[in-house]
């Protein structure tokens, strides 16, 4: 029996006025599995997952997460999941504790269990030492995995992370993705990333989609894309796939993704 499917993508658009920044996707991830989209700038990545958070409703299409719309049901919907964008989003005058606190208070977990839950993750980051230390002291590599047990603090179904390692030198990226990976098994929660790095895809997830100029254009499992596209490493598919030329986003594109990043808590 196939696996319930957490998250549903039914051919969806979103335009920018005349550009178009998705163009008629559809796939489907299983629950509890590992799923990265890797495409080259401006391929539609970021936008999609701004679709799938509730940052950006979609022009057409359908869009299920954890059985709900993101349209409809936004609330729902963002108790489903954690996220980790691209671009730090803690308060650096606060500590880690109290990061991992304000976060508690917005979903609405009571004190006893939030008390219990923060120390639980930060245990698991192995942050709980530097619990009372304000983030503007942190290195890059732990405000990261602070991010990430945030993220987790609701027991959410689903994490999204958006190119969580970029910028990371590659000790930390490798103990990093050990985190995802054991709160992946621990939580039985799904996973869906973005990434540069072909190893970090091919090493950790359980199927991958490549997506160029917002169509995706290869999806499966890391051995069935180097089949399909007769390369000898991933990153040789996602080269025949995509091209070799280095590409800019969109500006359109760009200027709406400034303005999907809204308040966390509001409503379109």
């Amino acid at each position: 029996m196939d696996n319930k499917k957490i998250i549903e993508v039914k051919n969806l658009v979103k335009k920018f006025g005349d550009f178009i920044a998705v163009n008629n996707i559809s796939f489907d991830v299983e629950e509890g599995k590992i799923f990265a989209f890797l495409g080259p700038n401006g391929a539609g990545k970021t936008t999609t997952i701004k679709i799938l958070t509730t940052l950006l409703q979609p022009t057409l299409g359908e869009v299920k997460i954890n059985g709900f719309s993101p349209v409809e049901d936004t609330d729902r919907v963002r108790h489903s999941f954690g996220i980790v964008f691209q671009d730090p989003s803690l308060d650096d005058e606060l500590t880690a504790y109290e990061n991992m606190e304000f976060h508690a208070i917005f979903y609405g977990i009571n004190k006893e269990i939030r008390k219990k839950r923060i120390e639980e993750l930060l245990n698991l980051v192995e942050l709980w030492a530097r619990k009372d230390e304000q983030v503007k002291h942190f290195s890059g590599g732990m405000k990261r995995r602070l991010e990430i047990a945030r993220g987790l603090i609701h027991h959410p179904k689903i994490l999204f992370l958006d190119e969580p390692t970029i910028g990371l030198d590659p000790q930390t990226r490798n103990f990093l993705w050990k985190y995802i990976v054991e709160m992946n098994k621990k939580e039985k929660m799904t996973v869906f990333l973005t990434t540069h790095y072909m190893d970090e895809a091919e090493r950790i997830s359980n199927k991958i989609a490549i997506i160029d100029h917002g169509e995706i254009v290869k999806i499966g499992t890391s051995n069935e894309i180097k089949k399909q596209t007769n390369s000898s490493s991933l990153e040789e598919a996602f080269l025949k796939l995509t091209g070799h030329v280095i590409r800019e986003e969109h500006a359109t594109a760009k200027d709406h993704m400034r303005m999907g990043r809204r308040v966390w808590g509001g409503r379109r």
